[in-house]
């Protein structure tokens, strides 16, 4: 009898790993503080990944996969942990990736996240674009940014995930959460339906192609905000994928109505934090007259970097500018401060100018006019 699928959620858990990787031939893995390590449970054989498949689907999502040969979906483990779930076939095998979704929705203090992100949160319209690649704790902020709003203001919050991960509850906000393939087909079909739902903020769980992005546009000149996010590096990449997405004879139209609507992007990385666990480091770029004449101007686009470096007043960080606070405060050392870098030449000639440039970003994050009840804090650069 192969191990239950509980006894190996349990152990995710116990843990406090953040993924099980299952497959034929191997046995379970788990990722803890970003590294994958072996498990010492006996090795999945197809009996067993069938097994497991079977017990985490709806006769429903079987059929769906079947079908399609993958399938996402969300994984309710008792009342203690959610999971995000994606099956799919290799080499003609199952396999399986679980991601533990924190059943508590953290604040920004104990995600270590700036100030700045409250502000955002409580935006009344525009687009907020959450960056990154897989495991950098995009849905995580995003999350944390929706149940920020949650907190403080008596609006109608309409969700669009893929699957469902966070579960939000009503508290100052209405919230409704709407599932790709359980209460909507797509997430245009979803975005569409929110124009005659009266929202207030629609929260986009990826922006995937052509159509969703101008739905997100048409969202935001509305008078909406729109939280959304996309598998990209940094701000730059961020804006010439969003373009991509576009031909080019539709590219110009895209630049104006991007401009018009942007009103922050939010890029993160998660480092090593000295001491164990891991701290997300941040680019932030938030809409400007500058910003907007740079995303209209292709040939000025690459220069976003410098207007970000030089838009500290306005809010605005690099990647090396946010590196170097992290590492003058002691949260990452100087090795994972290079490793991480944008550019590691730059971030040295960063560290060595005698300035209190990690002091002048803490001041920045620390001004903002609080709102009543808001959480402080603390470490979070």
């Amino acid at each position: 009898m192969p191990v239950p699928i509980e006894e190996l959620l349990a152990f995710v858990v116990d843990k406090n790993a953040s993924d099980l990787h299952l497959g034929v031939g191997r046995v379970p893995f788990i990722r803890v503080d970003g590294d994958l390590a072996p498990t010492d449970f006996p090795v999945v054989d197809e009996d067993a990944m069938e097994r497991y498949c079977k017990d985490l689907l709806t006769p429903k999502r079987e059929y769906l996969l079947e079908e399609r040969n993958e399938i996402d979906i969300a994984y309710q483990y008792r009342e203690r942990a959610r999971f995000r779930v994606n099956i799919f076939r290799q080499r003609g095998n199952l396999a399986a990736a679980l991601r533990l979704v924190p059943d508590k929705i953290l604040s920004f203090e104990e995600l270590n996240l700036p100030l700045i992100l409250e502000e955002i949160s409580l935006e009344r319209r525009g687009i907020v674009i959450i960056t990154g690649t897989t495991g950098s704790g995009k849905s995580t902020t995003l999350a944390s940014m929706t149940e920020y709003v949650n907190n403080r203001r008596p609006v109608h919050i309409i969700t669009i995930e893929d699957p469902i991960e966070f579960v939000h509850y009503d508290k100052e906000a209405i919230i409704n959460q709407r599932e790709l393939g359980v209460d909507t087909n797509t997430f245009l079909d979803a975005l569409r339906g929110a124009m005659r739902e009266d929202p207030d903020i629609i929260m986009v769980g990826e922006m995937r192609d052509r159509e969703t992005v101008t739905a997100t546009f048409q969202a935001a000149l509305t008078g909406h905000l729109v939280l959304t996010t996309l598998h990209t590096l940094d701000v730059v990449q961020t804006i010439n994928r969003i373009i991509d997405f576009y031909p080019d004879v539709m590219q110009k139209q895209a630049r104006m109505m991007l401009s018009e609507t942007i009103h922050s992007i939010i890029s993160m990385r998660l480092l090593p934090m000295v001491g164990g666990g891991r701290v997300p480091a941040m680019e932030i770029m938030k809409s400007t007259g500058r910003i907007r004449e740079y995303i209209v101007d292709q040939e000025k686009t690459d220069m976003i970097k410098n207007a970000i470096e030089e838009g500290t007043a306005e809010g605005m960080i690099t990647f090396d500018q946010y590196l170097l606070g992290m590492y003058r405060r002691g949260l990452i050392t100087y090795e994972t401060a290079i490793q991480a870098a944008s550019s590691p030449h730059d971030f040295k000639l960063l560290e060595q100018k005698e300035t209190d440039f990690s002091e002048r970003i803490l001041h920045r994050v620390e001004q903002f006019e609080r709102v009543p009840g808001a959480s402080k804090m603390g470490e979070g650069l």
